[in-house]
């Protein structure tokens, strides 16, 4: 989680960096430093939400699973009791 969060603030700079070089303006000028902890704060909100995505779909798809799971286990189960039946009476 924190490596996810950590690789969203460095984006978030490096969003300001490619920023100011377009622009062609100095990296660090006295009066808009103020900018960086808002490009890094808002990359960190963004992997932290991206995060939470991650782990409401990791569960999601381990609720699925485990349901699909069981459904195949209940039907092997049904299939195993049921009595098996001739060729000849199947044809008929």
């Amino acid at each position: 989680m924190v490596s996810r969060i950590l690789f969203w603030t460095g984006f978030g700079l490096a969003t300001r960096f490619w920023q100011l070089g377009i622009e062609m303006r100095p990296f660090f000028h006295k009066k808009t430093l103020w900018v960086y902890p808002v490009f890094g704060a808002t990359g960190a909100a963004f992997g932290y939400w991206l995060e939470g995505v991650d782990q409401r779909q990791t569960a999601m798809l381990q609720e699925r699973k485990k349901a699909i799971l069981d459904k195949r286990a209940r039907r092997a189960e049904r299939l195993a009791q049921q009595p098996t039946e001739s060729p000849e009476a199947v044809a008929h």
